[in-house]
């Protein structure tokens, strides 16, 4: 028991540092066009990768912001690609070890995006077989399996952040349009109504203006006519 214990250990933790996982997660702004470089040292390798876009830089900027991605291996051959999309998650397989290239592409110039873009390269190096012990074969296949899931709960976690920064920062976008929409049309209502206003009391002046110059013709008329029958009765007294 004694014996075994120490190589058990030893096992264990040349399992572990065999086990290379790798993650990098950046934020970055994309103008026209930008690339991220990211060497990938083992073929055979899963690289799992992700993108958000969290903003653009424009107040009004209604439009979707989407962008497109390249992804070219050390050949210039292409990998995977897609095109007009705000988040992506995919993996692929490592053909071909070197640098691999990440090509951004912004379909909404002169607006800016902001883009978050996280890569995770799983790598595994079995140990040599006559240096195991077979009754520990499966415990190292579970450690392993463990070590996997983590590193995927931390992928997931990034992930969820980063669309979770992007929906704060589309509400915050959404609320202030709503508060200039209704501050304009606060605005516009006033103005609405002052315009009335003035029309209104223009309309009245008007109205009691010719009123009044009606009123004055009208009194000399009834004079007149009145003084024309005081001389026709006063013509028809018998001298």
């Amino acid at each position: 028991m004694e014996s075994w214990l120490p190589r058990f250990v030893s096992i264990v933790v040349l399992a572990l540092l065999s086990s290379h996982e790798s993650a990098a997660g950046i934020r970055f702004m994309v103008d026209k066009e930008e690339c991220v470089s990211h060497s990938l040292s083992y073929e055979g390798d899963t690289v799992q990768v992700s993108f958000v876009v969290i903003k653009a830089d424009a107040t009004w900027h209604f439009g979707e912001d989407g962008v497109d991605l390249l992804v070219k291996d050390p050949g210039n051959d292409l990998i995977y690609n897609c095109r007009d999309k705000t988040s992506e998650k995919f993996e692929f397989v490592v053909r071909k070890k070197g640098l691999h290239q990440f090509c951004f592409k912004n379909k909404s110039p002169p607006h800016h995006e902001t883009i978050d873009f996280d890569v995770h390269v799983r790598h595994f190096s079995y140990l040599d077989q006559h240096a195991m012990n077979e009754h520990l074969n499966p415990l190292l296949e579970q450690l392993s399996k463990l070590e996997q899931a983590l590193f995927d709960v931390q992928f997931e976690q990034h992930w969820l952040e980063a669309q979770t920064d992007r929906q704060a920062i589309l509400n915050e976008g959404m609320s202030r349009r709503a508060i200039h929409k209704a501050m304009l049309e606060s605005v516009a209502l006033v103005g609405a109504s002052v315009l009335q206003v003035y029309l209104l009391r223009r309309l009245f002046e008007r109205k009691l203006g010719t009123s009044r110059s009606l009123g004055c013709c009208a009194i000399p008329h009834s004079s007149t006519f009145g003084n024309e029958n005081l001389l026709n009765r006063g013509g028809s007294r018998p001298a």
